[in-house]
């Protein structure tokens, strides 16, 4: 149960949210505990789906996109969000389960999206603080510096959601996977 009530359904929701969960269930068929809780804060889920749009719009592929928050949720130990993203990264970006298990280890077996993945795990462990040798790594990739940014804010999105879920113990609404360690 999470420490704020999350709302029961749609309507049951803040006026202003009311459109943008429609839009949510639009989408993805269901409206999972975790936007029901944002839309506590309209504010909050108008921001939140927009960065997340704007993302899914950008230049890194699905499967990169979830193999980053899938790092990015393990190394910040938060079961909703790994939850979520191992059942998006099987049913939607098609990851087998050693993908979905190297991710969370903070690498891929794919050797392009390896090189985003241990640059978005070094974002966490580092704080922001990459080196040098991280950064060249990710560029000899051949990642763009367009795509480098958008790394970096998958990380910063992901990182949110995963205090966001932490803080507020969001209820898990997907099968459910436990991080095997926190940073």
């Amino acid at each position: 149960m999470s420490r704020i009530p999350t709302p029961a359904n749609v309507a049951a929701a803040p006026e202003k949210s009311q459109p943008l969960l429609a839009a949510v269930q639009a989408q993805l068929g269901s409206v999972p505990n975790m936007f029901r809780l944002i839309s506590t804060s309209p504010q909050a889920l108008e921001g939140y789906l927009a960065m997340s749009g704007a993302l899914g719009k950008g230049a890194l592929p699905a499967a990169t996109r979830e193999r980053i928050a899938l790092a990015v949720a393990e190394a910040n130990g938060c079961d909703y969000c790994l939850s979520a993203h191992s059942y998006l990264g099987k049913n939607l970006a098609k990851l087998d389960d050693a993908e979905i298990a190297a991710n969370r280890s903070g690498a891929s077996n794919d050797p392009k999206a390896d090189a985003a993945v241990r640059f978005a795990a070094q974002i966490v462990a580092q704080r922001g603080h990459v080196s040098a040798d991280d950064f060249a790594a990710v560029k000899l990739a051949g990642y763009s510096d367009a795509q480098i940014i958008e790394v970096v804010q998958h990380v910063a999105l992901n990182t949110w959601t995963n205090y966001f879920n932490e803080v507020f113990q969001t209820a898990i609404d997907f099968p459910a996977v436990e991080a095997r360690k926190a940073a």
